[in-house]
């Protein structure tokens, strides 16, 4: 463990102006970047006595082995380099406004000939009309489900939409009036958008001139003796109140604000957010936050503003906007330079924005009752976190001790490889990061040389460290100071311990793989399905851990993760190269039309369920074309009914490709992988 004194400046070499830090870990990847008015007394402070410093702060300082830093020449400046500087290295220590999860929005697609309503996660996209967040996806479609009944535009997919055209049959929604059918000519193009707008300005907060209108037409139908149009549109002007009633008016001048508010504690803060659009409330959002030192309210809303609008939240990716700024933002406390964060938020905006903290009225009591709602969740969060830190913290306690490790597995990585006879062989690597799986880390090999799991194994630890070394040797310069240009790479970054899918052979695979690369600091170890035995190099016998030890609970965990991910990205290999193969013999189709089908397709259950219009849209395929693909890929009929046989020697384990990142939201094997789900242990 780095000593602080080892790396502190020499006294009086550090500046007294503004400018921007940053800590490095012995492997020169940055751990954290702060601001500072005073460049010396700010890094003075992380070198006083460590019993006396935040936890989180001591952890940071001895996790680091060197400290560098920029003078600025104002504090607008300093702002603006520690926010890029903070999307492009994603320190570890900095306070991250994270989430378990992406909160739903309600999402028109205006960039569409026919709009569609829908529900969407992720980054936003352009052409795209957002109103939300919202905590819960069905909180939308109930919504919607009411919204449609007056508004009645399209809500379903694409396909969808493209077969209603082809078959000339609209969905159940067309029939009973909650869509109005374009896919069928029942209006046009401009009669749909115009229904779509009326929508957005429903929802953007013009609520009582749709509510006048339909009033006024159904008066007007009444007169005009016209009763059935004058009960359907008393119909939906009763849809339309039930829809407001949801809906609490909390701000009458129609305001569009975020209410934020913290609840925290010494380790971590309560971060929940109220957005409020047209007066009403559109959403609720909230995050658990880790404090790397004792930072003020004022420090926490710094880096709220800078994270969710500036577009570093994970939720919307990096260097993306985040949440769309509102016209103000209503804070328990106004951080220290609050100018410069109006400014920054006017920028983004496009226009002025108001950052304050309201004294009275209807704003001051609504972040009052944000507030509470930041108590009860941080409360609720300390019950869990009670439970949940002890166990994590005692397994990595347990594994130091059980494999006589110099420090406790921090990060730990996994390998699996999963085949079929030698067939379509593949690696995973995932990573698990304080005892929590980091996604984003997790990679996947394509395994070309490895016939068997010891073979395989070798080569991707090969492949994963001589990556480690090559990356961390382009990091450095002749001085061994680490360079400035480009964000730090993953594979530069090596585990504490490396844990592989199997026995002593696996074990010595990996341990000769990492001696011929000369890694001496990586710790190995096995963990074996039988028996749940725990293999290290050199050593004939297994260490067993107990049954009911916490740290046997975590290696069991990563390797199940390391499994899993290796059996999907398997099997969609062995999809595509069956897809390959039956379309090999297809006349006509070459290579370029193959491709394309693939791309379109993805699969060969859904190529199999595509109809012979569905395949003629694809670029260069005609209906010869399409009906030679269908036939090729038809299930022959003797081998519907036959009975399924498991291959004979199957050997599934697990494996990663340093072709792309971790893929989320995959399924788990499914009922009849029976040779894969016998591995999860009892």
């Amino acid at each position: 463990m780095p000593d602080p004194s080892t790396y502190r400046p020499a006294v009086g070499s550090i500046p007294e102006d503004p400018g921007v830090y940053k800590f490095r870990d012995p492997h020169g990847r940055v751990i954290y970047v702060g601001k500072a008015k005073n460049l010396r007394q700010r890094l003075n402070s992380y070198f006083a006595d460590i019993a006396g410093l935040h936890p989180r702060t001591r952890q940071m300082v001895t996790t680091a082995a060197g400290v560098e830093w920029t003078v600025v020449g104002t504090e607008v400046e300093a702002l603006q380099l520690e926010y890029n500087w903070i999307k492009e290295y994603d320190p570890r220590f900095n306070v991250r406004y994270r989430d378990d999860k992406s909160y739903p929005s309600l999402a028109v697609t205006l960039n569409e000939e026919y709009p569609r309503l829908q529900v969407m996660r992720g980054p936003k996209k352009k052409g795209v009309r957002y109103f939300g967040p919202y905590a819960h996806a069905w909180a939308i479609r109930e919504t919607l489900d009411t919204l449609t009944r007056v508004f009645p535009a399209r809500t379903c997919s694409n396909g969808v939409f493209k077969r209603a055209g082809q078959i000339g049959r609209p969905c159940l929604l067309g029939y009973i009036g909650k869509c109005s059918a374009p896919c069928i000519g029942r209006v046009d193009a401009e009669e749909h958008r115009a229904i779509v707008e009326d929508f957005v300005e429903f929802m953007a907060g013009r609520t009582d001139l749709m509510v006048k209108r339909l009033e006024r037409e159904m008066t007007a139908a009444a007169e005009a003796l016209e009763f059935e149009k004058a009960a359907r549109l008393r119909d939906d002007l009763g849809a339309l109140r039930r829809a407001l009633e949801k809906q609490a008016v909390v701000l009458g001048d129609g305001t569009d604000a975020d209410v934020v508010a913290f609840a925290q504690d010494e380790l971590e803060a309560s971060v929940q957010v109220f957005h409020v659009r047209g007066g009403r409330v559109r959403g609720q959002r909230g995050w658990i936050v880790d404090k790397v030192e004792a930072v003020t309210t004022g420090e926490l809303v710094e880096q709220f503003l800078l994270q969710v609008y500036g577009g570093v939240d994970e939720q919307t990716g990096a260097g993306e906007v985040g949440e769309a700024v509102p016209r103000e933002v209503l804070v328990p406390e106004l951080p220290e330079d609050a100018e410069v964060y109006a400014e920054l938020l006017s920028e983004l905006r496009g226009s002025r924005v108001s950052l304050r903290v309201p004294q009275r009225g209807d704003k001051r009591a609504l972040l009052e009752t944000v507030e509470r709602n930041a108590k009860e969740a941080f409360a609720r969060h300390r019950v869990k976190r009670a439970s949940d830190l002890t166990a994590r913290s005692l397994a990595l306690a347990e594994l130091q001790e059980a494999l006589e490790l110099p420090e406790a597995p921090l990060r730990i990585e996994c390998i699996d490889i999963s085949h079929v006879q030698g067939t379509n062989v593949v690696a995973s690597m995932v990573v698990f990061e304080d005892g929590l799986a980091k996604k984003s880390d997790y990679r996947r090999f394509s395994v070309t040389n490895g016939t068997d799991d010891t073979a395989a194994m070798a080569e991707v630890v090969r492949r994963r460290f001589a990556r480690h070394l090559k990356e961390e040797a382009d990091r450095k310069d002749e001085q061994g100071i680490a360079a400035e240009e480009g964000r730090p790479r993953r594979f530069a970054y090596p585990p504490n311990l490396l844990v592989v899918d199997g026995g002593a052979p696996q074990v010595a695979a990996a341990a000769r793989s990492l001696d011929e690369l000369g890694v001496v600091d990586v710790a190995v170890c096995g963990l074996a399905k039988r028996m749940e035995e725990v293999w290290l190099p050199g050593e004939s016998d297994p260490v067993i851990l107990p049954r009911t030890s916490e740290a046997l609970y975590l290696l069991q965990r990563v390797r199940d993760e390391a499994h899993r991910f290796a059996i999907t990205y398997h099997r969609q290999k062995r999809s595509t190269s069956m897809l390959v193969s039956l379309l090999d013999d297809v006349p006509g189709l070459g290579e370029t039309r193959r491709k394309a089908l693939m791309k379109q397709f993805g699969s060969l259950k859904r190529l199999r369920a595509a109809t012979v219009e569905e395949l003629m849209a694809v670029p260069g395929i005609g209906r010869r074309t399409a009906e030679a693909v269908q036939a090729a890929v038809a299930v022959p009929a003797a081998a519907v009914d036959a009975p399924v046989e498991e291959p004979a020697g199957e050997v599934v384990e697990t494996t990663l490709a340093p072709c792309g990142p971790a893929e989320r939201g995959t399924p788990e094997p499914g009922a009849g992988d029976i040779a894969e789900v016998g591995r999860v242990a009892l």
